[in-house]
């Protein structure tokens, strides 16, 4: 099969394959990874494993920056971030539904300052960025936006803190990790299995709100007793170890990112050719994980889904907010998968 979903997404066979073992007997320990003690020396090992290199294949420095693998999902971390940072008013730059989620549960605990939009555009473009010196307590931004196929091409300049959703596009590519605070990400894209979501977080910025944060909320919380407070999702975490090691054997992000680059070339310069198909971003931010796309006549639709059929090519349906299609394009997606798509776009051609 062929499956470029939006995530949950595919993840590497070996992947699959070491995760169905462990299931079946955690390395000859006789018991299952699905009912070890988040206590056990074993998880620990895995769960110490796991936070440090997803640091170490992003090159942050850990005296400064931690991970904390969170159970629920990104959106959260939409709640999170501004109940753990959001003091006084917050900088929020909105790209589409996922920003605007974000922005909607910052407004809950203080003002939120709008530093750019590409609403006008449907969210086709990355918006021109009003990036004055200010007191903002931290400026948010969606590095790529999965519905509209659009990815910002470098970190914003800004001053004060940075905060980025990065459930789509983290470990996809290189970029100045470095220069922002605190990174988020479901991790069902490049990472894992859904379930979790991933938090980098530089230690510094916490603690500054002098807000009375629940427990379960709070990333001090969760560092002080090293990701432990509770009940660990132990296969989550496991499956993301298990990713994690294969990025690195793969020779790490720089080595995926030309991976990627490749790619979306190979499927943006052939959908350019076709007459028929429109993509849906402007092509100076035109996103490598995910490729939108539709045709200018409705009856393709049906000649196009039957075409996938007879290719085992699934999960191309776009967002149901925007329709049309898009073929998501993230790390374990093999490059052979993209040539099948790409024989199914030039029978569809001929066809027309």
């Amino acid at each position: 099969m062929h499956n470029f979903s939006a995530g949950p997404c595919v993840l590497p066979r070996e992947v699959y394959q070491q995760a169905a073992q462990a299931v079946l007997d955690y390395q000859g320990s006789g018991l299952s990874i699905l009912e070890i003690s988040h206590r056990s020396d074993d998880f620990l090992s895995i769960l110490a494993e796991a936070r440090s290199l997803a640091l170490d294949l992003l090159h942050l420095d850990k005296s400064k920056y931690k991970t904390l693998f969170m159970q629920g999902s990104a959106s959260l971390e939409f709640l999170r971030v501004p109940y753990n940072l959001l003091k006084t008013e917050a900088g929020y730059i909105d790209t589409g539904v996922w920003s605007s989620k974000a922005i909607a549960q910052a407004e809950l605990f203080g003002k939120v300052r709008l530093m750019g939009s590409s609403k006008i555009t449907q969210y086709r473009t990355i918006p021109e960025l009003v990036l004055e010196n200010s007191s903002l307590d931290y400026l948010h931004f969606t590095s790529n936006n999965t519905i509209y196929g659009t990815q910002f091409n470098e970190v914003p300049k800004v001053n004060v803190p940075l905060v980025c959703d990065m459930s789509s596009d983290i470990y996809s590519r290189t970029f100045d990790y470095s220069k922002i605070d605190l990174i988020y990400a479901g991790v069902q894209k490049n990472i894992g299995p859904a379930g979790l979501s991933m938090v980098l977080v530089n230690e510094s910025i916490l603690g500054k709100t002098n807000r009375v944060i629940p427990n379960i909320l709070d990333y001090n919380e969760h560092l002080k007793t090293d990701n432990l407070y509770h009940t660990a999702n132990v296969f989550g975490v496991y499956s993301c170890l298990l990713n994690l090691r294969w990025l690195q054997n793969q020779g790490g992000v720089e080595a995926i990112e030309k991976r990627n680059e490749s790619k979306a070339k190979l499927l943006y310069e052939t959908l350019d050719t076709l007459d028929f198909v429109e993509t849906y971003s402007d092509m100076n931010c035109r996103s490598n994980m995910n490729v939108v796309f539709h045709f200018n006549n409705k009856s393709i639709d049906a000649m196009f889904d039957d075409l996938c059929k007879e290719a085992s090519v699934v999960n191309l349906k776009g967002h149901r907010t925007l329709g049309g299609y898009r073929a998501s394009l993230y790390n374990a997606l093999d490059i052979e998968s993209v040539h099948v798509l790409i024989e199914v776009l030039n029978q569809l051609e001929k066809q027309v």
